[in-house]
């Protein structure tokens, strides 16, 4: 067994150590007599570091717990001069070690306040790299309820109350009035005793003061199968977040020439600007596309007994080539209409009037073949689209030519 140091002093970043045993496959890695490196666990994830000696430093990439109830420390490169039994020295990343302790600290806070305030009890926490989640065993959770909980847990950080690590017996566990009683035959437990507000079974990290934490921001609540998750980031990632907030609000508002609170009206106003200039532009090309369908017809004389176009567009997208195809197969029985445009995407429409011989989709997979491009459809209409503009003339003519055939 490896001896934890993480367990009695959070804030130890330095530790000496042996090495027990060297690991050299799949992975490089390396098992100590005793670590302070925290290994991914109860939804907190791995510290990070340096293992040194005299003549070598490696970096630990990833810390996680052995089959055997060891601590094994993941390297991003092989030992070269470490042997089974050195001492080495050990070097926790402390920045990242602090941050760990604040989002699992805030953790156990806020999962206190929503026990405290609405009787909502936490069933799973999650750490990520940039938030934390914990989900919460109830069907409804309201806004009110998140801002609740939210202003009680800041409260209590504010209050700087202590944060003590107290090893218990499994007898003693039943009368402690654990937030959660957890399932295991441990003859010891390790509490988390928030003064007068929380307590906890838990291995992981945590400050000596509540006032360490900083603060705590609820980012987002949804509905998750087993209940409601509520996402939310503590000390420095709340302040990186705030601003970050900040930054793209203020950016927002410079675009709409508003006050950032205004930002949400202004946004849903453009919003149904859009909608509506859509609707408007979606009207103009179909009506676009009727009248052209009707002056194309016009001019073209028929031959064989049909009508047949072809027409290259330049900067008309694929749903307008959609448009006057359907128009032009429709307003004449017997029409087949080759279509294309160069920009802003090269691309080529088939269609023929219903009823017709050819199989539109058929020919639309020959020619893509031909030219290397993608598309298919069905009997009467079919779509693709080509690498470069230059070659759709030479679509358009491979396709009249297999028509002919």
């Amino acid at each position: 067994m490896t001896q934890r140091l993480y367990y009695h002093d959070s804030f130890l970043y330095t530790f000496d150590a042996v090495v027990s045993e060297i690991v050299e496959s799949p992975r490089p890695a390396l098992f100590l007599d005793r670590t302070a490196f925290y290994p991914t666990s109860g939804g907190q994830v791995f510290d990070t570091g340096v293992i040194s000696t005299e003549s070598e430093n490696l970096k630990v990439t990833e810390v996680a717990d052995a089959e055997d109830g060891r601590v094994i420390h993941y390297l991003e490169a092989p030992p070269k001069e470490i042997k089974s039994g050195a001492k080495i020295h050990g070097q926790v990343d402390a920045t990242r070690r602090r941050d760990h302790m604040q989002q699992h600290s805030g953790q156990h806070v806020l999962s206190a306040a929503f026990v405290r305030r609405f009787d909502l009890h936490t069933v799973s926490f999650h750490m990520a790299d940039d938030y934390c989640s914990i989900d919460l065993d109830t069907p409804t959770l309201t806004k009110i309820q998140i801002e609740e909980a939210e202003r009680l847990a800041n409260e209590i950080i504010l209050e700087n109350r202590p944060v003590e690590i107290r090893i218990v017996t499994q007898e003693q566990v039943g009368k402690l009035g654990l937030r959660k009683i957890p399932v295991t035959d441990r003859d010891e437990f390790r509490i988390i005793d928030i003064r007068d507000f929380d307590l906890s079974a838990c291995g992981g990290t945590h400050v000596k003061h509540t006032g360490q934490i900083g603060c705590i921001l609820l980012r987002k609540a949804e509905k998750v199968r087993q209940g409601w998750r509520v996402e939310f980031v503590a000390g420095q990632r709340a302040v990186a977040t705030a601003r970050r907030d900040f930054t793209t609000l203020t950016e927002a508002a410079g675009v709409f020439s508003a006050h950032i609170y205004d930002v949400p009206q202004q946004a849903r106003k453009s919003l149904d600007e859009i909608r509506s200039l859509r609707k408007q532009r979606e009207q103009s090309l179909e009506e676009l596309a009727e009248v052209q369908a009707a002056a194309i017809l016009a001019e073209t004389p028929e031959t064989n007994g049909r009508k047949l176009v072809i027409r290259t567009l330049v900067d008309r997208e694929m749903n307008f080539l959609k448009l006057l195809a359907q128009r032009l197969t429709r307003h004449a029985p017997k029409t087949v209409a080759l279509l294309a445009t160069t920009s802003p995407q090269p691309s080529i429409v088939f269609a023929q009037s219903s009823g017709q011989p050819s199989d539109m989709g058929a020919l639309m997979k020959e020619v893509m073949s031909k030219f290397g491009g993608r598309g298919g459809g069905s009997r009467d209409m079919a779509q693709g689209g080509l690498p470069n503009p230059e070659i759709t003339a030479l679509a358009l003519e491979h396709a009249l030519t297999a028509l002919q055939r």
